[in-house]
C-alpha cells in the first residue's frame, strides 16, 4: 500500500510517500521510499537560540503545500487536473481550517489543480510536540482526508522514532532509548504495540541540555553539533587529565529516570568561577551525558533481560554517544543494537509513515479515522504519552 505521511511536531516540516508491503510483526516487511521532502527551520530560529512555536507554525503553513507537491512529483503520482470545490465541501474545509484563512486559500488552489493520487492512508503526527506546530500538519491531513476520502491515521511521534529502525528485525523484550531536543525516555516493549515508559527526564531533555550549555559557551544554535565538535577536538589534543569535573546526575539512583538540569547548572556555576577553555567544558559535558545515558540504559537492559536496544531521536546523530553504546553492546553476546539510518534520525515524515503503516495493519478503530466526525477528532496533543 501507499501511505502519505506528514510531520510538523517541532521545527521540521516533512512530507513523505512510502510504499509498504508485508507485516513487520511477522518478519516479512518491505518499504520503498517513493517521495521524501523535508524543510528544516534552523536558520529561522537560530537568532533566537531555540524554536519559537508561533514562528514554527507559520513556517509549516508556508512550506507544507510546496513540500507535498515535491513529494508527489518525486513519487511520480502527481497528476494535474482542473476541478471545482462545491459549496458543501468548502463549508467543511472552512470548519477544518478555522482561522487559517490564507492556508485554506492555498489548499483550495492546490486541491482544484491536481487529481486524487493513489494513496490508501494518510499518517500524521498528533503529538507530542509544540501544539501550534502540530496543528498545521493535522489541519492539512484532515483536509486531504476529507476531500479525497482517504483514511486518516494519527501517529505518536515517539512511536515514530521507535519504528524508524524498520525494516530491521526487533526481538522482544526490547528497550528504546529516545533522545532528542524535547524528550529523553526509556521505553520497554514486551511485544508489538505494547509500550511502558520505565524512565524519563525529570526536567531538561538531553538535546535541550546540549543547546543550553552551548548558549552558555557562546556557541551557535543548534548546540549539539558544536559541543561535539569542540569535545572531539579536546579528545584529540588532550595530553593529561583535566581537573575540570562535572557531576553525573542520578547515575546511582535506583530508578531509570534522568535529570540534566543540574548538569547544566553545574556548567553555569563553573563558568562564573573561572575561565575554563570551551573545549574542556564541551568534552566533560558530553562525557557526563554519555556516561549517564549508558549507565541507566544498561541497568534497565540487565533488569528486563532485553534482547534488542533501539536508540532513536536527533541525539543519535552524536557520534561519541553512539560509540559509547556500541562498545557497551559488544560486551553482550545476545543483545542487538538497532539504529535508524541518518535520514531517519531527526524528525522526519518517513518514521511517521512507518508507524502509521503499522497502525493501519492493526486496523483498530482508534487508529483508522474514516468518517468526518472521526477525522475532526484528531487534535494536537502536545503532551501525548506513549501507551
Amino acid at each position: 500500500m501507499k501511505i502519505l505521511a506528514i510531520e510538523t511536531s517541532c521545527d521540521e516540516t516533512a512530507v513523505a510517500i512510502l510504499e509498504c508491503t508485508g507485516d513487520p510483526t511477522k518478519g516479512d516487511f518491505h518499504m520503498d521510499i517513493l517521495g521524501n521532502a523535508l524543510h528544516s527551520q534552523i536558520e529561522s530560529h537560530k537568532e533566537f537560540g531555540g524554536v519559537v512555536p508561533m514562528m514554527a507554525k507559520r513556517e509549516h503553513a508556508k512550506n507544507l503545500i510546496p513540500l507535498f507537491k515535491n513529494a508527489l512529483t518525486e513519487s511520480g503520482i502527481l497528476k494535474e487536473n482542473i476541478s471545482t470545490l462545491h459549496g458543501d465541501k468548502i463549508k467543511e474545509l472552512e470548519n477544518i481550517f478555522g482561522r487559517e484563512k490564507e492556508f485554506l486559500a492555498d489548499f483550495a488552489k492546490l486541491i482544484q489543480s491536481i487529481e486524487k493520487p493513489n494513496i490508501e492512508a494518510i499518517a500524521v503526527t498528533e503529538g507530542p510536540g509544540l501544539e501550534p506546530a502540530l496543528w498545521m500538519g493535522i489541519i492539512f491531513a484532515r483536509a486531504l482526508s476529507f476531500v479525497w476520502d482517504i483514511p486518516l491515521v494519527p501517529v505518536n511521534h515517539m512511536e515514530g522514532h521507535i519504528m524508524s529502525v524498520l525494516p530491521q528485525k526487533i526481538n522482544f523484550p526490547a528497550l528504546s532509548l529516545l533522545i532528542s531536543g524535547g524528550h529523553t525516555e526509556l521505553v520497554l516493549m514486551k511485544d508489538w504495540y505494547q509500550y511502558e515508559i520505565i524512565g524519563q527526564t525529570r526536567d531538561d531533555a538531553v538535546g535541550e541540555a546540549f543547546d543550553k550549555v552551548a548558549r552558555m559557551l557562546g556557541l551557535p544554535y543548534p548546540g549539539g553539533p558544536e559541543i561535539s565538535r569542540l569535545a572531539e577536538l579536546q579528545r584529540k589534543t588532550q595530553t593529561s587529565t583535566p581537573e575540570y569535573i562535572l557531576p553525573r546526575p542520578m547515575i546511582h539512583s535506583k530508578d531509570f529516570d534522568f535529570s540534566f538540569s543540574g548538569l547544566k547548572t553545574a556548567v553555569l556555576y563553573s563558568l562564573k568561577k573561572e575561565e575554563t577553555p570551551k573545549e574542556v567544558v564541551a568534552k566533560e559535558f558530553e562525557d557526563a551525558v554519555a556516561e549517564v545515558l549508558v549507565s541507566k540504559t544498561f541497568r534497565a537492559i540487565d533488569e528486563y533481560n532485553i534482547k534488542t536496544l533501539i536508540i532513536g531521536g536527533g541525539v543519535v546523530s552524536n557520534e561519541y554517544i553512539r560509540k559509547q553504546f556500541e562498545e557497551k553492546v559488544a560486551e553482550y553476546s545476545e543483545l542487538k543494537l538497532l539504529l535508524p539510518t541518518p535520514q531517519l534520525r531527526t524528525d522526519n515524515a518517513l518514521m511517521i509513515g512507518l508507524a502509521g503503516y503499522l497502525r493501519w495493519l492493526k486496523k483498530d478503530k482508534k487508529d483508522l479515522r474514516n468518517t468526518m466526525s472521526d477525522i475532526v477528532a484528531v487534535v494536537a496533543k502536545g503532551n501525548l504519552k506513549l501507551t
